[in-house]
């Protein structure tokens, strides 16, 4: 029970997820496995020998297992025996990749996708193939313990790889039942996403989420919602002004009246030109400004621009995406393109940032300024809460 509150105390959106999996004490010496009705079988010995911490990241990666269903996707690859502990490892690498570096406590030396010699944030099958594909077994030593943890095997059970263990209890969960959990256990990464902890939620989770509800939020109307919230702030303001006089002045002697004036929206679009901005994603990033611009009418012509690597390259003021010239191509740092559309004059009251997310951002909002973030393509860096951030998918 310590274990589990200690897992969604750190991973909320896991609460259900973690809470439903039932805990089964096996003589089974260093095992940890979970079978596919959602149990998770335990050498005692390990629990007395493990922190909370510690018992409690073991949870939460095997309950990985189950919410990504890696047993079913094993069978619909017809893996057997032979096969079984590089599909392990493979799993193991698809699931760390999200949870290493966000509080987990493991007891032995977690596989990672770099720890097998390949890039992050793929699929277990593709990590799969290339284990299968002549992988040295030298790289196989990151499944190993750390020195001085305690001693566990490297099977996570049925629940991983499909096939039966002689441990594993009979009945549990039914099928419409895992599914049914699956999908909640989505629904409140979604929440998460959407709501009291965005940012927070690995980007791993946060597309299995997506795929297992099968609803996709519609990015360009969200985009487009946002920018005309903003804009339409800062148009229905009315202020008084002695630039234009009320027409009321002829009837009051020796006064002039203000007058009434609605400010017309400043809009600043700042675009990452870094290197990792390739050219499909500057195409994206200029596509989003045409359609910015054609969903704020009012700012056509006033619409100003800035690329941005490393640094600010000037600032063009545009009427068409046509018109804007792409400068950089060196490091990222969007938050000197914040900084120098913060010094516009007149000050901008929204600024978009188009990136791919690699970069580094400051730790204060400006002053005064609206600022949406469209991440485009894989980018994993999380914008600073008080940005609203709008992930652009391609089409």
């Amino acid at each position: 029970m310590a274990a589990r509150l200690w897992g969604a105390s750190q991973f909320p959106y896991l609460a259900s997820a973690l809470f439903a999996t039932r805990m089964v004490a096996i003589e089974q010496a260093n095992v940890v496995a979970v079978d596919e009705a959602w149990r998770l079988y335990i050498d005692p010995a390990l629990v007395d020998k493990w922190t909370v911490a510690q018992l409690g990241s073991i949870v939460v990666h095997h309950v990985g297992h189950l919410l990504r269903d890696h047993a079913g996707r094993a069978r619909t690859l017809g893996l057997g025996t032979e096969q079984a502990e590089r599909w392990v490892l493979a799993a193991d690498a698809e699931i760390n990749d999200d949870l290493v570096g966000v509080g987990l406590e493991f007891p032995s030396v977690p596989v990672t996708p770099e720890a097998l010699g390949f890039e992050p944030h793929r699929f277990a099958e593709e990590y799969f193939r290339g284990v299968t594909a002549g992988q040295p077994p030298t790289t196989l030593r990151a499944a190993q313990p750390s020195a001085g943890a305690p001693e566990s095997t490297r099977d996570c059970g049925s629940g991983c790889d499909g096939l039966p263990r002689s441990w594993n209890e009979s009945g549990g969960m039914s099928e419409a039942q895992r599914t049914l959990l699956r999908c909640q256990a989505a629904s409140e990464i979604l929440r998460c996403c959407r709501g009291l902890l965005p940012g927070t939620v690995p980007i791993g989770l946060q597309r299995w989420a997506e795929v297992v509800l099968g609803a996709r939020v519609d990015w360009r109307k969200v985009l487009a919602a946002e920018i005309r919230r903003a804009l339409a702030l800062v148009s229905g303001m009315v202020d008084y002004s002695y630039r234009r006089p009320s027409r009321r002045t002829a009837a009051v002697s020796n006064v002039i009246l203000p007058g009434f004036v609605r400010p017309v929206p400043e809009v600043a679009v700042v675009i990452d030109t870094s290197g990792s901005m390739h050219e499909a994603l500057l195409g994206q990033a200029l596509a989003e400004v045409e359609s910015l611009l054609r969903v704020a009418g009012r700012i056509r012509g006033r619409l100003r621009v800035i690329p941005c690597d490393a640094a600010a390259h000037g600032v063009q003021r545009v009427s068409a995406a046509r018109q804007i010239e792409l400068l950089g191509g060196g490091g990222t740092n969007m938050g000197e393109g914040l900084a120098a559309a913060s010094a516009l004059r007149p000050r901008p009251n929204l600024v978009v940032i188009l990136t791919d997310g690699f970069t580094p951002w400051p730790n204060e909002p400006p002053p005064g300024i609206k600022v949406v973030v469209g991440v485009l393509g894989e980018g994993r860096v999380a914008p600073p809460p008080w940005t609203r951030v709008i992930r652009v998918e391609e089409t």
